[in-house]
């Protein structure tokens, strides 16, 4: 099975915490800041102005420092700026 046949299902927040706490903090900070990166750059779309390809490039670049962390502990967990959850 791949991942596009995947169905995202929503967990418990309890469990969320229980999974969270298994994990470096560092790596959880780097999966927030990938995740809020993707979406940022997710807003820039169609013909941009000066300063919106400026914040894009800033928040790729979040993205791609967050993802060399994650990459580093799991490679699994990198966030692609095109994924939509």
């Amino acid at each position: 099975m791949t991942a596009s046949n995947l169905v995202p299902v929503p967990i418990p927040d309890r469990v969320a915490v229980m999974i969270g706490s298994c994990m470096p903090t560092h790596v959880l900070h780097a999966e927030i800041e990938a995740e809020c990166a993707a979406r940022e750059v997710h807003r820039f779309r169609g013909p941009l102005c000066t300063e919106d390809r400026a914040d894009r490039e800033h928040a790729l670049s979040a993205l791609a420092r967050a993802n060399k962390v994650l990459a580093a502990y799991n490679p699994g967990l990198t966030v692609r700026p095109d994924r939509r959850r």
